[in-house]
């Protein structure tokens, strides 16, 4: 992974960064714009389209995810056949209807941007819409190669998502954020505003190269014992 904050930008300046460094990167790489990816081209030459998911959503579904019922979103999803956890919120859903009718279509480079604030319990809520944060993510060839966003830097509102997501760990949501209070007391002391960036180089790797497996790309694949050897630190013990 490459990941770092960048002090005094937001989402919007992250996603210029992002998109003019893929497009070096492919160049000095493959020497074109044009990548070859599950038999169709890919185009990096084009500025890369910046959609809200709630847009993207409405678009393939005819759903309003931010004001239908949350009812009506679930009877979407259950006549998808998704399964849906008894922790999910609004926000959940609209994240499960994205994951379901619109990611698999997305093949040329997009951004998706200003996710649900129920899933973004580390980004800045946005500054027009409330129930939603300043967050993206990249996708290409229907994979997610990157997120990021404006970093949530009042200490009071980042107890607050911890603490409802504390809550979202209790009725079994596993992938939710534990308490941190060492990063509570790092905002405390103060933390300016920052864009933090998060982008997967194997997924980037594998694009480059034209392969489609993470084997093909990882300099130290997971590999079994070889027969009959115990790993060093049983070994060392008997």
């Amino acid at each position: 992974m490459l990941e770092f904050y960048w002090a005094y930008a937001d989402y919007h300046e992250a996603m210029d960064l992002v998109e003019s460094m893929l497009r070096h990167v492919l160049q000095e790489a493959t020497g074109s714009l044009q990548v070859e990816w599950e038999g169709r081209s890919l185009d990096f030459s084009k500025p890369f389209p910046r959609r809200r998911m709630v847009d993207l959503i409405q678009e393939a579904t005819g759903l309003d995810p931010l004001h239908d019922s949350e009812e009506k979103l679930r009877e979407k999803l259950i006549e998808a056949r998704e399964s849906i956890p008894a922790y999910a919120t609004r926000g959940h859903l609209i994240e499960a209807l994205f994951d379901h009718f619109v990611q698999p279509t997305l093949f040329q480079p997009i951004f998706v941007t200003d996710h649900p604030r129920a899933i973004s319990p580390l980004a800045k809520v946005h500054r027009d819409e409330p129930e939603l944060v300043e967050r993206f993510e990249i996708f290409i060839g229907g994979f997610e190669f990157g997120n990021a966003f404006s970093e949530l830097n009042d200490p009071v509102d980042q107890r607050a998502r911890f603490e409802e997501q504390a809550k979202q760990r209790e009725r079994g949501n596993l992938e939710a954020q534990v308490l941190d209070e060492e990063f509570l007391e790092a905002i405390e002391h103060g933390m300016p505003p920052a864009a933090g960036v998060g982008i997967g180089i194997d997924r980037l790797a594998m694009l480059a190269a034209g392969v489609h497996s993470l084997r093909d790309i990882l300099l130290f694949p997971q590999m079994r014992p070889e027969e009959g050897r115990l790993p060093d630190d049983e070994a060392d013990e008997s």
